[in-house]
């Protein structure tokens, strides 16, 4: 197996230094990139493009909020984990909604932030009690409890097979386990999800699917 390599973008070094002590427990993780600011991750993307960034939010120069949204759309593949103080669920709810994979507390356990950094790279997403509730939240709220499938949408039944356990957290081959399919063809139509009810990520996946009943 190849290491999942890794950059962390925090001007805390303290942290980083923390962080790196955690992952050299583990011999498939490698932090090959390090960066004080959003500037400075950028710009050390342009030479290498590590699986996953650790992102802190508040950073001089260049925060994570806007390094986040920025790398979203110049580098699809890196999935980006946001470890940081702030539990807002404004934050979570932007984050995820313009790029994150994953948010995490700075007082996680470090096996958790381990199992994000995993998770992401198998599934595309990290989704824990902090994110669940901070989307059911928005859902609530915008829907006052009252979930309705949008008719205008017509998914197969077997999209909506894929759709539930995409909201359980299961991977591309799990997911093809259970329904005789190939890992590639799952993200096929996890892709085909994603364009068939309009979101842009994962996120936006399980949203629609708790918004209309579905999971």
């Amino acid at each position: 197996m190849k290491p999942i390599t890794i950059a962390i973008a925090d001007d805390y070094k303290i942290f980083r230094e923390g962080l790196k002590l955690c992952f050299n427990a583990d011999e498939n993780l490698e932090v090959v990139l390090e960066a004080e600011h959003g500037e400075e991750l950028l710009e050390a993307l342009k030479s290498q493009q590590p699986h996953v960034i650790i992102m802190d939010l508040n950073m001089p120069l260049m925060d994570g909020m806007e390094a986040t949204k920025q790398i979203s759309k110049k580098y699809n593949g890196i999935k980006i984990l946001v470890v940081t103080m702030y539990d807002s669920d404004t934050f979570i709810i932007h984050l995820m909604e313009n790029g994150a994979h994953g948010y995490l507390l700075k007082n996680a356990e470090p096996k958790e932030i381990i199992k994000a950094i995993y998770a992401v790279c198998e599934n595309g997403y990290y989704f824990n009690d902090l994110v669940n509730k901070a989307l059911l939240k928005k859902l609530v709220t915008k829907n006052n409890l009252k979930p309705s499938f949008n008719h205008n949408i017509e998914l197969t039944e077997r999209e909506q097979e894929v759709l539930k356990m995409i909201c359980e957290e299961k991977t591309a081959a799990e997911i093809g386990k259970e329904i005789f399919l190939s890992p590639r063809s799952v993200e096929g139509i996890r892709t085909r999800l994603i364009e068939k009810i309009g979101v842009r990520n994962t996120a936006g996946l399980v949203m629609f699917a708790v918004k209309n009943g579905l999971a």
